[in-house]
């Protein structure tokens, strides 16, 4: 809409990615504040609680706390966003696409594990990764037929590209990367908050690079690759920022409610796409640093009780283990956004360093 006054009315002020993008945050965050309560209160009367996985330690007191919060701020997202971005962008309509895509996989995956009071059932692991699969590969397609997407590779520190995967290499290198982001996010939303202070880290650095990666003289003075049009997804990161921290208020420390599968695949969608359209594959090893140590644990875990039927750790993925060791779940939550703090500002200091 806001897009719209400044293409009809000529406003100039509308025209700024930057506005749109702070106008975008407030309508998010205040809509989800808005709509969550609405949705818990729904939510409790039909007993839509999260099933608790009886081996994670101390949180029985959790199984009472309804889940799929995930669709408010999704929704909250895409309404902020239908308001101040430009929708015939071919990469804001890729950005929702994935995040829808990812949230129905998730909200299918939610909705098994519901009806059952199961925390294992909904959708197998690989039906859930087969359908994943199908929408980053959706996404990736429609980057390079419809967007004209560039399928070279960048990595940190080196000013030009380090060579072209060209069509058949960059969708099936892009559909892993949509698969890594969304399980390792998946992975992490483990405890209050967990996931959702350091996905709005990410969604920052990731906002900031879209936004330089977009514009001719910022990207021209860091040697970072200029793509016409993808500034235009900042709005995203904005929007998908403020839901989450609206979504913070009711999910922090003692959490009244859970974003789900819904939620997490939805965030690491966006993640993974703005990664992608900002040439930024590589770097997310620090943007999303405690996602990647979560997934490392878990596959350290079970790749070493598979050869020596040892565990690495006391529970894995890693947050568990510090439970295990008696750490107050407040404690952890609170250090690994510190790390993921930390993390964040090397990845945007690197971009200078070229």
């Amino acid at each position: 809409m806001l897009y719209a006054f400044y293409e009809y009315f000529d406003i100039n002020i509308f025209q700024y990615i930057s506005v749109r993008a702070g106008f975008g945050f407030f309508i998010a965050f205040f809509l989800t504040l808005f709509l969550l309560p609405k949705y818990m209160a729904w939510a409790i009367s039909k007993k839509t609680h999260q099933p608790i996985n009886k081996y994670v330690p101390n949180h029985a007191s959790k199984a009472n706390t309804p889940t799929m919060g995930g669709a408010i701020f999704v929704l909250a997202t895409v309404i902020a966003l239908m308001l101040t971005s430009n929708l015939s962008n071919p990469y804001v309509i890729a950005g929702l696409i994935a995040m829808i895509g990812f949230a129905a996989v998730g909200f299918q995956d939610d909705l098994g594990k519901i009806l059952t009071g199961d925390n294992l059932q909904g959708l197998s692991a690989r039906g859930k990764l087969l359908l994943q699969g199908v929408i980053g590969a959706s996404v990736s397609m429609y980057l390079v037929l419809v967007a004209d997407f560039p399928t070279t590779m960048y990595i940190p520190f080196l000013k030009e590209p380090l060579f072209d995967l060209g069509i058949y290499f960059a969708i099936p290198f892009w559909v892993f990367v949509f698969l890594a982001v969304t399980n390792a996010v998946n992975l992490t939303d483990g405890l209050d908050g967990l996931a959702t202070v350091p996905s709005i880290f990410s969604l920052a650095t990731l906002g900031v690079i879209v936004y330089l990666t977009g514009h001719a003289i910022f990207s021209g003075y860091l040697y970072m690759p200029n793509i016409k049009g993808v500034g235009e997804v900042t709005l995203m990161a904005a929007t998908l920022s403020g839901a989450l921290l609206g979504f913070l208020w009711y999910n922090c420390y003692p959490a009244e409610i859970f974003m789900g599968d819904t939620g997490s695949l939805a965030i690491g969608g966006v993640i993974g796409y703005m990664a992608i359209i900002g040439k930024s594959e590589v770097l997310l090893v620090l943007i999303g640093f405690i996602f990647l140590i979560e997934t490392i644990s878990v596959i350290l875990q079970v790749g070493s009780y598979k050869l020596r039927q040892k565990r690495v750790f006391l529970m894995a993925p890693i947050h568990h283990h510090f439970e295990m060791k008696k750490w107050a779940e407040n404690k952890i939550i609170v250090r690994f956004w510190m790390i993921a703090f930390l993390s964040n500002i090397l990845a945007l200091i690197s971009l200078k360093i070229r």
